[in-house]
């Protein structure tokens, strides 16, 4: 009689192969699988660029409110604050939206259409004072995204 032996030789035939590890089949993709994958990104591409297009424009016809309509009836002062009505040296709001584009052409030196240098400043100044959750801080903030 032989005596068992102990360690991984002990190991019958049928059963070393269920109880191998599963190791993960790594095989190189086929030239087929490669095209179609560059296939895939190239149609990407095309459908991704119009789309950026379209946000591109969507920007420039965005609204900024000046000032919030919640704060309508305060006047603006030169560094962009809001000030109570008559305040000396404030402008009275607006009361009108400018879009993405005229914002845009404002802050490289064109004035937002209907105001004077004075008011241009002091509106361009509370516009760039908006913060998250007024009126008009998206379209301003997606003004300054590059492109």
């Amino acid at each position: 009689m032989s005596e068992p032996i102990s360690g991984p030789e002990s190991v019958e035939p049928e059963k070393a192969t269920n109880n191998k590890a599963v190791v993960p089949d790594l095989a190189v993709p086929s030239r087929r699988q490669l095209l179609m994958g560059g296939a895939v990104a190239a149609s990407a591409i095309v459908s991704i660029r119009p789309a950026l297009a379209n946000t591109a424009a969507s920007v420039l016809n965005c609204t900024i409110p000046v000032p919030d309509p919640s704060r309508s009836g305060n006047y603006i002062a030169p560094n962009g604050q809001m000030v109570p009505a008559g305040t000396p040296g404030a402008y009275p709001a607006s009361g009108r939206t400018y879009t993405g584009e005229q914002v845009k052409q404002a802050l490289r030196g064109r004035p937002l259409p209907g105001t004077s240098y004075e008011q241009n400043q002091a509106y361009l100044n509370y516009i760039r004072r908006l913060q998250s959750g007024q009126s008009g801080f998206t379209c301003f903030a997606s003004l300054q995204m590059p492109r």
